[in-house]
């Protein structure tokens, strides 16, 4: 179904004002233009920018308060579990600090995602892991994305995790993958090491959770290891 005209501008503008928070076109504490002049900037209508205002402040990215305009919130205050900010801050040529930080909530996430796979996944979901792998072995030949496939292969596991939290995070885990394995594959010189990822699903196969949970943490210590290196 097509999002109505005034979804669009609504959300074209959020996504404008929420990129120029992220990249210090406006910085902490200061005033954004009023929502006169944001109708007049973006040349969209009154209760269009109304809307793309409520939408940041549900975001923590500003405060909009009567007679006190439009405020940007410090970045304690911003939802980084929102896929719209990730994404704005990762599309902002990221840190390697904050790339450390979201690797950090992988490892916190992933191995044990994997252990539960082990004991919970469906055979349709094993299925769709190996669907994943298989295109990973198709992307080194260029037959397929490698970065859309090795997304697919960790996303898949946290569906067959069975744990409902986690399976929330997918969304929030796929938009940050997105750029923290394109600077880690970049930094090794080499795409996702399919052997390693077909490790794992073995082991979830098997259903082995320990080893599961082993063969996630070793991947992401790696991971790890090179972002600090370059730290």
């Amino acid at each position: 179904m097509n999002h109505s005209p005034k979804h669009n501008l609504t959300y074209q503008l959020a996504h404008d004002l929420g990129t120029s928070i992220v990249v210090g076109k406006y910085s902490i504490g200061d005033s954004l233009p009023t929502e006169a002049e944001l109708c007049i900037e973006y040349d969209v209508s009154r209760s269009a920018t109304r809307e793309a205002v409520k939408m940041l402040s549900a975001k923590g990215l500003i405060a909009s308060r009567p007679k006190k305009g439009i405020r940007v919130l410090p970045e304690s205050s911003w939802n980084m579990f929102d896929t719209d900010v990730l994404g704005w801050i990762l599309s902002s040529n990221p840190s390697l600090t904050l790339l450390k930080s979201f690797t950090e909530v992988r490892a916190a996430i992933e191995p044990q995602a994997a252990a539960l796979a082990a004991v919970n996944a469906t055979f349709d979901e094993l299925e769709e892991i190996e669907k994943a792998l298989a295109r990973m072995e198709a992307a080194e030949k260029g037959l397929d994305d490698s970065l859309d496939s090795d997304i697919a292969f960790h996303t898949s596991i946290l569906k067959a995790s069975g744990n409902p939290f986690i399976v929330q995070l997918t969304d929030f885990i796929s938009t940050a993958l997105r750029v923290s394995i394109r600077y880690t594959n970049k930094a090794k010189g080499v795409e996702g090491d399919v052997q390693k990822h077909a490790d794992i699903l073995n082991m979830i196969k098997s259903r082995n959770p320990e080893k599961a949970h082993a063969a996630v943490k070793e991947i992401l210590d790696e991971a790890l290891e090179l972002i600090n290196t370059n730290l």
